[in-house]
């Protein structure tokens, strides 16, 4: 067993037994084998570091109180990263390939899953990059598929608590470009923006859509949702924003739950429209947000110091499914 204290774990990398690695030539994936090493060797000249043309995923695994291991709607994971890969113009992975080696992987390392009840899961990173000797812009010759594993605590330490955020005048991505695509090139274009942010004292900033800046695309590196006075959940609906599955969840789990949900404009200048507001994505699931500042206008949701009473229903009820404590009415979860 590894020599981890579950209570103290953080959202950092910590190497595992092993990895799964598969390989695209001429035209087809090979079989894919468990490896232990977690460095990988790759030409200087391959296209993922010179031209980016590689994706990633974030999914988890949960352990639930009778020792069963979960995992969350790994086919909508399955489903993005191979829409992901034709967007630029790289190989799908079967769904049903990627949901077994997912499997495999979490199966070998079953013992960095933290324990029920630590708050902590085993977060599983899916990543497709284009290798081999290439110079020109153009699709790589040769592909690499791999899927490791890491185990992270509780994203809340000490429980939730709502944070503020700013707008920026910075693009998260253009109107018509990879917004809708999860890779690489989108994540390294926001470290400045979100730096500018947490220097001026907020916990990241907020995306405007890039065609008019009026309305509210992304969270940082997380979707956007809100709770309307009159008890109805609503997040972005643009083509830049990348399709968050805990976003998509919570738009049924609302619904579940009795309220009125839909993906709709949500324009910066009508945020008094809302009662509770949050960012949601597979790390943290929901993180309240208590206050947006844009130019220079402070909006104050529910409250800069308490979780409001929908978001924190929204969260027991998703976490309850991850973990099995919560009936799973949409078969979301699949037993490893």
């Amino acid at each position: 067993m590894p020599d981890i204290n579950w209570k103290e774990l953080g959202f950092t990398y910590r190497k595992t037994n092993c990895m799964f690695v598969t390989y695209w030539k001429d035209g087809e994936w090979d079989e894919g084998q468990l490896v232990e090493d977690d460095k990988l060797t790759i030409d200087a000249s391959a296209t993922a570091l010179h031209y980016g043309q590689q994706s990633f995923e974030g999914m988890k695994a949960y352990r639930a109180e009778d020792g069963r291991i979960l995992l969350f709607r790994p086919d909508m994971n399955s489903k993005r990263m191979n829409r992901t890969a034709k967007r630029l113009l790289m190989p799908e992975y079967p769904e049903e390939k990627f949901i077994e080696a997912v499997k495999k992987v979490v199966k070998a390392n079953e013992e960095f899953i933290p324990p029920y009840g630590s708050g902590g899961s085993l977060y599983i990173r899916p990543m497709q990059i284009g290798i081999g000797p290439n110079l020109g812009v153009r699709p790589a010759p040769e592909y690499l598929l791999a899927i490791f594993v890491s185990p992270v605590g509780a994203y809340f330490k000490g429980g939730m608590n709502p944070v503020n955020f700013i707008t920026t005048t910075y693009d998260r991505a253009a109107a018509h470009g990879t917004g809708q695509a999860k890779c690489g090139g989108n994540y390294a274009a926001s470290l400045l923006p979100h730096k500018e942010a947490v220097d001026a004292g907020y916990a990241d900033c907020i995306y405007l859509d890039p065609l008019t800046h009026t309305k509210i695309d992304e969270v940082g590196a997380a979707n956007f949702f809100a709770i309307t006075k009159d008890n109805r959940f609503v997040t972005p609906s643009s083509s830049s924003i990348l399709e968050s599955i805990t976003k998509l969840s919570l738009l049924q789990a609302a619904e579940d739950l009795g309220m009125a949900a839909s993906q709709e404009d949500v324009y910066i200048d009508q945020l008094d429209d809302y009662a509770e507001a949050g960012a949601c994505g597979t790390a943290a699931v929901i993180s309240p947000i208590g206050a947006i500042t844009h130019e220079g206008k402070k909006h104050v949701f529910y409250s800069e110091t308490e979780v409001g009473p929908k978001t924190k229903e929204l969260y027991d009820y998703l976490t309850g499914i991850q973990f099995g404590d919560v009936e799973d009415k949409h078969g979301w979860t699949v037993e490893v």
